[in-house]
C-alpha cells in the first residue's frame, strides 16, 4: 500500500468515493471518525426537520435536513465493518454523546450529571465493541 493509500485510509474512510478492500479496518481509530461524522449529519439533519415541523421553519429548511439525513445513510455505511449490527450498536453509543453536546451548543441546555453519566457509561460500551482483538 502506497502511502496516499495509507493516507486515505486514516482520514477519509467515511467518503462516498473512498473503497477499502484491505480488510484491514476493523480498529478503533477510523470507525470513531465515521460515527462522529454520521452523527452530525444524523442530529443535524434531525434537527432542522425539528425546526420545520416544530417551530415553523421554512420548508427548505426541512428539506435541507431530508438530505442532511440522506446523506448520514450514506456515511453510516462507510464504516469498515461487515456487521450491520456492530456498526450501529457502536454508532448509537457515539450518537448519544454526540446528542447531549449538540444539546448543549446549540440549544443552549447545559447536561445534568446524569446525561453526563449515562454518556460516559456509552463511551465505555462503544471503547469495549470496538477495540481491536
Amino acid at each position: 500500500m502506497t502511502s496516499h493509500q495509507e493516507m486515505l485510509k486514516e482520514q477519509a474512510p467515511c467518503l462516498p468515493w473512498y473503497q477499502d478492500n484491505s480488510g484491514e479496518g476493523e480498529g478503533i481509530h477510523a470507525p470513531s471518525v465515521c460515527a462522529v461524522l454520521a452523527g452530525l449529519a444524523e442530529i443535524g439533519g434531525g434537527y432542522l426537520v425539528w425546526q420545520w415541523l416544530r417551530h415553523g421553519r421554512s420548508l427548505i429548511v426541512g428539506l435541507i435536513g431530508g438530505v442532511i439525513l440522506f446523506l448520514y445513510g450514506i456515511i453510516a455505511t462507510r464504516q469498515e465493518f461487515a456487521s450491520f449490527g456492530k456498526v450501529y450498536a457502536a454508532y448509537g453509543g457515539v450518537f448519544i454523546i454526540l446528542a447531549v453536546l449538540w444539546g448543549w451548543g446549540i440549544d443552549h441546555r447545559r447536561p445534568d450529571v446524569s446525561e453526563w453519566i449515562g454518556a460516559a457509561i456509552c463511551l465505555v460500551g462503544v471503547t469495549v465493541m470496538l477495540w481491536k482483538r
